[in-house]
C-alpha cells in the first residue's frame, strides 16, 4: 500500500484554499460550522445540524430525516463537532463516553474499534452509518469533517432493517460553509497532528458549495512499539439548482497504519492478570507489522420539493474498507490446548496473517415525505425503499503457532512462519431490499400516534475457497413499529413504544465443534417508555425505560469431540433505565450527565449456571457526566472536566470473574482568543487525570473473550486558527 505525503498534501490543501481567495471569516467564539450556510442557499428543506455548542436539538438517526428530539419516541443522543473538538476526539471511543449507554466492546489499539448499545453488541455489517447510508464497520472512521455522531439506543428495524439490538450510529458530515482553519495538535507520548478546514460558498446566488477537510497524525501510541499513521482528506459538494432541488455530494478517504495491541485472556479460563502495565506490547517481534487500514466511503444524494406538502430525496453510496493484518497474537496456552492464557500467565504465539480482507457496502434509497388531512388527523407520511448488499472478500490466511511468551517476562524473539497465504475469494454475499413506511397522525394538540413498518426481503450466501456455497439464507419478514405520544404542554413529551428488528446470527468459533456453522438470524423485539422535557430552550431532560428481548447465542459445554457446540438457546432480556440532562444550566455553565442502570440476563440457555447471570461486559451501572464553565472576569476562558463510571462487570458467563468497578476522571481548557484580527483557539486536555490503572472492556473477538487495559493518563495539546 503505497503511502501518500501527507504534509505535502495537507498544506497544498491549505494553500490553494488561499489562492482560490476564499473569503475570510471572522467568527465570534460560539459561532457554529454551520452558521451562515442557509441564508446563502436558495431556501429549501434539507438536512440542518440543529446543533449549537454541546446540544443539538434535532438529529435523523430515528428516522429518515431530522426530526425535533423532542418528537421522536426513541433514546436518542447527539455528540456535537464543537464537543469533540473541545475533547480531543480521534476515535469513536473517544465519543461514546460521553453517553452511559455505550460501551466499549472489543476496542484494542491500532485496530479497528466495536462497541455495545445498551448491552448488546452492534454489528460492523449494518450498525455503523455516514449521512443515514450504512458503511462497513471494520474501519476507523475520522471525525474530522464531522458535524455531529448520533446514536440511536434500542431496536432500529424500521430504520435499517437487519441490524443488531442495541441500534445505530450515524456519523453526519460538515457541510459546504464559509470557512478556513488549520489545527496543529500534540500529546504527552509526541504525537502529531494537522488538520485543515476549508469551505467556500461561491455562485451568483451562492448556489454552489465546497468544503475540504484533510488530516494527517503521527500516532506515539503510549504502548510500546504501538506506533503508526494516519491520513485523511474528504470533499464535500452542494448545488443548488433551484430554489427547490439540491444536490449533494460526499467523499472521504483514510489510510490508517499502526502496531495493533492484542489484549489479554484470563489466566486458567478463571483469573484476571494482575500486575501488568498498559505500556506492554506482549509479543514485540520483528517480523510483525502495523496493520493496514484503508476506506472510502461517498455518497450522492439529490433533495427536491414536489410542492409546498411533499418533498423527496434519493441518495446512494458505497462504502469499501481493507484490512491487511501481519500480527504476532498472543492466544491461548499449552501448544493450542487452552483457548486462554496459562495460569502462570504463558501464552501461545501465533504468525496471523490476513492481508487484503475487503468489506463493501452499497445502498440506495427514495424516500417521500409529505403531509396532509384525514378529517380531523393530520398525517405526516414516510415513504421509501431501499436496497442494499454487502460482499466481504479475503483469505482465510495462515495462523501458525511460531513460540510461547509469558505476561511477566516476555516473549523471546520467534522466527516467523514458513507459510503461503492462500488466495482471497468471496467469502460472502448480502442482498437486503426493503419498502417501509412512517405515518406520524396527529389527533390533536396534545396526542399522537407514530406508525411504521419495513418489509425486509434478505438473501446472503457465504462461500468456501472453491467457491461452493456453504450457507444460503433467505428470509422475507415484516417489522413493526408503533408508538404513542402525548404532550401535555408543548416543551413535554411522554411516549411509548414498541418495535422489532431482524438480528443476523453469529459465527461460531473455530475450537467448537460445529465449526464454521452460522447461526440463523432472529427476532428481537423491544418496549419503550420514556419522557423528554424541555427544561429551558438551552436545557433538555430525558428519561426512559426499556425491556429488549433477543435470542442468546453462545459455546454449549457438552459431551462433543470439543467439549462445546455453539448454539442459539434460551433468550437474552435486557431491563434498564436511561437518565439524561444536557444544554445549559446557567449562562455560563453547560452540562452533558447520563446514568444507564441495566439488568442483562441470560435464561434458559440449557446450561444452569449461565442462567440468570448478568451478560459477559454489560455493568450493572454507568454513569458518564461532563461539564463546561465559562470563567468570570477571564474572557475566552472555559474549564471543562467529565466523570465517568462504570460497576463492575462480567468477563465470563457463569460471573465467576468480574471487572472491577473504575471511576475515570478528565479535565480540560480553551482558551479563544484573537491572533491578528483572526479568532484562534487553544485546547489542552488530561484524560484520566489521576493516572488510574483499570480493566476497561471484556469484549469477544470471533467467539473469544479478550480484557483490555485502559489508557494512562494522556495530556493533549492543540491550536486551531480560524483565518
Amino acid at each position: 500500500m503505497k503511502r501518500i505525503a501527507p504534509l505535502a498534501s495537507t498544506l497544498m490543501l491549505t494553500l490553494a484554499g488561499t489562492s482560490l481567495g476564499l473569503p475570510a471569516v471572522t467568527r465570534a467564539a460560539d459561532t457554529s460550522d454551520n452558521q451562515g450556510q442557509d441564508q446563502s442557499l436558495p431556501t429549501i428543506n434539507v438536512t440542518a445540524s440543529g446543533a449549537t455548542g454541546t446540544q443539538a436539538r434535532s438529529a435523523s438517526v430515528a428516522g429518515f430525516d431530522d426530526a425535533p428530539l423532542l418528537d421522536t419516541p426513541a433514546s436518542v443522543s447527539v455528540v456535537t463537532s464543537a464537543q469533540m473538538k473541545d475533547q480531543q476526539s480521534r476515535l469513536l471511543s473517544d465519543v461514546v463516553k460521553n453517553d452511559a449507554s455505550i460501551n466499549e466492546n472489543y476496542a484494542p489499539v491500532g485496530y479497528y474499534e466495536n462497541f455495545s448499545i445498551r448491552g448488546f453488541t452492534l454489528d460492523p455489517a449494518s450498525a455503523y452509518r455516514v449521512n443515514g447510508l450504512t458503511v462497513a464497520g471494520e474501519q476507523t472512521i475520522a471525525l474530522e469533517n464531522k458535524e455531529r455522531v448520533e446514536f440511536l439506543k434500542g431496536v432500529a428495524g424500521l430504520q435499517a432493517g437487519v441490524v443488531a439490538a442495541g441500534g445505530l450510529v450515524n456519523y453526519v458530515t460538515k457541510r459546504p460553509a464559509n470557512v478556513r482553519s488549520i489545527t496543529l495538535g500534540t500529546d504527552s507520548n509526541g504525537s502529531r497532528y494537522l488538520a485543515t478546514d476549508l469551505g467556500a460558498l461561491f455562485g451568483e446566488h451562492k448556489q454552489f458549495g465546497l468544503r475540504i477537510n484533510a488530516a494527517h497524525e503521527d500516532i506515539h501510541s503510549y504502548v510500546s512499539n504501538g506506533d503508526g499513521w494516519r491520513d485523511f482528506a474528504s470533499l464535500s459538494a452542494t448545488w443548488a439548482i433551484s430554489a427547490r432541488t439540491l444536490v449533494q455530494f460526499d467523499a472521504e478517504y483514510q489510510q490508517k497504519a499502526q502496531r495493533s495491541v492484542a489484549g489479554y485472556q484470563l489466566l486458567g479460563g478463571a483469573t484476571l492478570p494482575s500486575g501488568v502495565s498498559p505500556s506492554t506490547m506482549l509479543t514485540p517481534q520483528p517480523w510483525s507489522q502495523p496493520v493496514r487500514d484503508s476506506s472510502v466511503n461517498a455518497r450522492l444524494r439529490i433533495d427536491t420539493e414536489f410542492n409546498a406538502d411533499w418533498r423527496g430525496y434519493v441518495q446512494a453510496g458505497r462504502s469499501r474498507a481493507v484490512i491487511d493484518d501481519y500480527l504476532a497474537f498472543p492466544y491461548g496456552s499449552g501448544n493450542g490446548a487452552s483457548p486462554t492464557f496459562a495460569a502462570n500467565g504463558d501464552f501461545d504465539v501465533y504468525d496471523y496473517r490476513v492481508p487484503n480482507d475487503e468489506r463493501r457496502n452499497d445502498e440506495v434509497q427514495a424516500v417521500a415525505i409529505g403531509k396532509f388531512a384525514s378529517g380531523w388527523v393530520q398525517h405526516e407520511l414516510t415513504l421509501g425503499m431501499a436496497m442494499s448488499r454487502r460482499i466481504v472478500d479475503k483469505s482465510d490466511g495462515i495462523s501458525v503457532l511460531v513460540g510461547q511468551g509469558n505476561i511477566y517476562n516476555g516473549t523471546p524473539v520467534l522466527p516467523a512462519a514458513n507459510a503461503v497465504i492462500p488466495a482471497a475469494y468471496r467469502n460472502l454475499d448480502s442482498r437486503q431490499k426493503a419498502l417501509f413506511f412512517s405515518d406520524r397522525m396527529q389527533f390533536s394538540q396534545r396526542w399522537q400516534v407514530l406508525a411504521g413498518g419495513r418489509q425486509v426481503w434478505l438473501n446472503e450466501q457465504s462461500f468456501n475457497s472453491t467457491g461452493a456455497v456453504t450457507r444460503d439464507t433467505s428470509r422475507n419478514l415484516f417489522l413493526p413499529q408503533l408508538a404513542l405520544i402525548f404532550k401535555p404542554v408543548q416543551n413535554l413529551s411522554l411516549y411509548g413504544s414498541y418495535a422489532e428488528t431482524l438480528s443476523l446470527g453469529s459465527s461460531a468459533p473455530f475450537w467448537v465443534s460445529n465449526f464454521p456453522v452460522t447461526l440463523p438470524p432472529s427476532v428481537a423485539r423491544q418496549l419503550e417508555a420514556g419522557v423528554k422535557y424541555e427544561f429551558s430552550p438551552e436545557l433538555a431532560l430525558t428519561a426512559a425505560v426499556f425491556r429488549t428481548r433477543k435470542a442468546y447465542e453462545y459455546q454449549k459445554p457438552d459431551n462433543s469431540p470439543t467439549g462445546f457446540t455453539y448454539v442459539q438457546q434460551g433468550q437474552q432480556t435486557n431491563t434498564g433505565v436511561e437518565l439524561g440532562a444536557n444544554g445549559k444550566l446557567t449562562p455560563r455553565l453547560a452540562i452533558g450527565a447520563a446514568a444507564t442502570v441495566l439488568r442483562a440476563r441470560a435464561s434458559d440457555t440449557g446450561t444452569a449456571r449461565f442462567d440468570d447471570q448478568q451478560v459477559v461486559n454489560v455493568p450493572r451501572l454507568r454513569t458518564a457526566v461532563y461539564a463546561d464553565y465559562a470563567v468570570p472576569g477571564m474572557e475566552g476562558v472555559n474549564v471543562m472536566g467529565s466523570w465517568n463510571y462504570s460497576a463492575s462487570k462480567p468477563a465470563t458467563r457463569d460471573g465467576s470473574v468480574n471487572l472491577p468497578a473504575v471511576h475515570v476522571f478528565n479535565a480540560g481548557l480553551r482558551y479563544q482568543l484573537r491572533v491578528n484580527g483572526h479568532a484562534a483557539t487553544l485546547r489542552a486536555n488530561i484524560d484520566n487525570l489521576f493516572d488510574k490503572r483499570y480493566w476497561k472492556d471484556a469484549g469477544q473477538y470471533l467467539g473469544d473473550g479478550y480484557v483490555h487495559l485502559g489508557a494512562p493518563r494522556t495530556a493533549r495539546l492543540s491550536l486551531q486558527y480560524d483565518f
